[in-house]
């Protein structure tokens, strides 16, 4: 069984080798964070928790039974009820549709917890998993925009029309 959870300080390590272990499987559909994000991901990880604490961003752990990272799932920018849907999902868990409940589950949070009313996301195009979770989730594609220096297309879900709320 997976849970999701807000980030906290005490997920530092673990969530650091999540992106360790994970960073050449997220690079071949994402850019890479670069040497610079894992040098100093210790500052950064508290700089993101009091980004958090200020309302500006909610970050979640996906973890397994064990507190084993499997995904991370973010809603950051957060302003005026709208916030951008983020998420990675560990390679060892790809393709048995943990991405696609874990967004189900934040839609949920977003409405109950956050308040927000619409999410955003953005994927490259030929990230046909990333793609199809949004599709499964509700998400309407919107436009298509470059994700870094690859072909993307950004995604809108108004969540005050009936998000995949199922928990």
């Amino acid at each position: 069984m997976t849970t999701i959870s807000r980030l906290r300080p005490g997920h530092a390590d673990a969530l650091l080798a999540f992106e360790r272990e994970n960073r050449a499987y997220f690079s071949a559909s994402v850019p890479d964070r670069g040497d610079d994000y894992f040098a100093g991901f210790a500052e950064r990880h508290r700089e993101l928790l009091a980004e958090q604490d200020a309302g500006l961003h909610h970050f979640h752990l996906i973890e397994d039974a064990d507190g084993t990272v499997l995904g991370r799932i973010n809603l950051v920018q957060v302003e005026n009820g709208s916030a951008e849907l983020g998420y990675r999902i560990a390679e060892k868990a790809a393709g048995r549709g943990l991405a696609t409940r874990a967004v189900q589950q934040v839609c949920v949070l977003a409405v109950r917890e956050y308040g927000l009313t619409e999410l955003r996301a953005e994927t490259t195009l030929d990230n046909s998993g990333s793609r199809a979770v949004l599709a499964r989730t509700g998400f309407e594609p919107v436009e298509d925009v470059m994700f870094g220096d690859r072909p993307g297309r950004r995604y809108v879900l108004d969540l005050r029309r009936g998000a995949p709320l199922a928990l």
